[in-house]
């Protein structure tokens, strides 16, 4: 077996089991089964108002769950906190950024880096560490494609550059699972196809998820994807099942829905 290959037989790097979440009344996950394998590229498609971000929401515990459990790499993690689940090697985007704009592209990495160190909390700044940690934001910047531009603001960056960035911070925690929100809302289609192949160049160890509107990116991306609609689960498959699926086309391909729910 090579270096970082995964037992064929492996557990899933995700379990999810009967997860639900209700707001008030509102049940916008319902009874969510869902098994990712370590190493796995899978899209998580839905029409507006599917549960889609609220599902992604608790998996990296922003909400707990109303009901089910959560598993990540063969341990229950149902109530565990969001920078817990970081430091197991959970990384995540959002749908809206939550970047520092004000500050240069190797500051934002440095403070994603740093905020999953042990000791991160302390009064003096010890250099020989810190160094470290700056060599560790550069070497980051450089793998999503923004080398050369550590010092700029980010704020000074095109929208396709802050979103390299934000591929860059989820994976500043050395993440066994990412998972990006919509990363290619509001790309130009030039944009679109940098991250695109930004994606398709990650580290085959990392497993990755991700939510996308635009198929064209999720299909080519993705090896295998759920289908939500009204909180649950209702067609999982290949790109290429999913294509020629009647009630995907009915829900959604045919809608053009360009927000999610």
């Amino acid at each position: 077996m090579t270096e970082g290959a995964v037992p064929e037989h492996a557990e899933p790097i995700l379990r999810l089991r009967g997860i639900g979440r209700r707001f008030g009344g509102l049940h916008a996950v319902r009874d969510v089964d869902l098994d990712v394998a370590h190493g796995e590229r899978r899209a998580i498609l839905g029409p507006n108002g599917a549960g889609k971000t609220t599902l992604f929401n608790v998996i990296s515990g922003d909400f707990p769950p109303s009901s089910g459990t959560i598993e990540f790499q063969g341990e229950e993690i149902t109530t565990l906190a969001p920078a817990a689940r970081a430091k197991l090697g959970m990384g995540r985007t959002y749908q809206k950024s939550r970047l520092f704009l004000g500050l240069s592209v190797e500051d934002n990495l440095y403070l994603a880096v740093l905020g999953v160190q042990k000791g991160h909390l302390r009064p003096v700044r010890l250099r020989r560490r810190d160094g470290e940690l700056r060599e560790r934001a550069r070497e980051l910047a450089r793998t999503v494609g923004l080398e050369g531009r550590e010092k700029t603001l980010v704020g000074s960056l095109s929208h396709g550059e802050q979103r390299q960035l934000e591929v860059g911070m989820a994976r500043a925690v050395n993440p066994t699972l990412m998972m990006l929100d919509e990363p290619a809302s509001g790309l130009s289609r030039g944009e679109r196809v940098a991250l695109t192949d930004l994606l398709l160049q990650l580290d085959p160890s990392i497993t990755l998820i991700l939510i996308e509107h635009d198929m064209d990116v999720a299909l080519r991306v993705a090896e295998r994807v759920t289908m939500m609609h009204d909180g649950r689960v209702i067609v999982e498959g290949t790109p290429d099942e999913i294509r020629a699926n009647q009630t995907v086309h009915d829900l959604y391909l045919g809608r053009g829905n360009r927000n999610d729910g």
